[in-house]
């Protein structure tokens, strides 16, 4: 296994943003989108990393945004590293497998979260109010109970270290636009919808998860990630029992221990024990080979 990419720093290419996991460097007309194996929680990046997670997610993006293409175009114009400019050529090494040359969109304001099942922030709330985002959902409901149909609940989009904050669809409205806003969600939901599908016939309940959305030449496009565990809650269909939290395929692993030290969420997040790091790449990993049905790591 190779030493694992807490951060690139490639000197003749023009650094604009390092995300939570992803560099983004500026090429002109395009943009290099880097996956280094950073692992955020709590919207705090934690000083330790995750090796080869870049990779993986990288490689499940690639997988969901060609299958998502009937629905709407995305951003990736190529991730091989030999269509790449020749300035990219230098860091080709570590470019290979976990970088997309992508269009160069203007981000929507707005997380496009769409939840299939109740847990994490909706769970809360739903506890504080009987609904999500000023969905009214039916009483009665159970920690990590299926939701009779998926809801649109849309959050903020924070900078690093601050926290996303659910909003509700008038709130998108304010934002984007009417027309925007009602194209976003139900865009949302038909790729949450058609994802959910494809992943229960390989054994995992994507519980819910967080969709970006971009503007190139005018038209909307998918941009960022898709349908990671990054992004995404993963939970093992063998396993899951409503009435708590569930098994996971995610980042959930890092969070649950988190939570155990009674961590206060505030930046710097706090060093990860290895048992925490080996087990948390083996369930991204076991993710995108149950995905992918990819018998080796990307």
């Amino acid at each position: 296994m190779k030493q694992p990419v807490l951060e690139t720093d490639f000197e003749k290419l023009n650094l604009i943003k390092r995300g939570k996991v992803r560099d983004i460097y500026d090429l002109g007309d395009k943009l290099l989108m880097v996956a280094t194996d950073r692992i955020s929680a709590f919207d705090v990046v934690m000083p330790d990393s995750i090796p080869e997670k870049g990779k993986i997610l990288t490689q499940i993006s690639l997988f969901w945004f060609e299958i998502m293409e009937s629905l709407l175009p995305h951003h990736v114009i190529s991730s091989n590293v030999d269509d790449f400019p020749a300035s990219c050529e230098p860091y080709a090494e570590i470019l290979q497998g976990r970088s997309m040359l992508v269009k160069k969109a203007e981000p929507l304001p707005i997380e496009c979260v769409v939840r299939g099942y109740i847990s994490g922030s909706g769970w809360k709330d739903y506890q504080a109010a009987g609904s999500i985002c000023g969905i009214k959902l039916p009483e009665g409901l159970k920690e990590s109970d299926k939701l009779h149909e998926p809801v649109f609940t849309p959050s903020t989009k924070a900078e690093i270290g601050l926290h996303d904050v659910n909003i509700d669809f008038e709130e998108v409205v304010k934002r984007i636009g009417k027309t925007l806003a009602h194209k976003v969600r139900s865009l949302s939901l038909a790729i949450y919808k058609k994802g959910a599908e494809l992943a229960d016939e390989k054994g995992i309940i994507i519980a819910d998860t967080k969709f970006e959305f971009g503007l190139f030449e005018n038209n909307l496009i998918l941009i960022d990630e898709l349908l990671t565990p990054d992004s995404s809650r993963f939970w093992p269909k063998a396993s899951y029992r409503p009435g708590g939290p569930q098994k996971s395929f995610d980042k959930q692993y890092v969070r649950d221990y988190l939570i155990s030290i009674n961590w206060d969420k505030k930046p710097p997040g706090p060093p990860l024990p290895k048992n925490v790091i080996t087990n948390t790449r083996n369930k991204y990993l076991e993710a995108f080979k149950k995905l992918t049905a990819a018998s080796h790591a990307p």
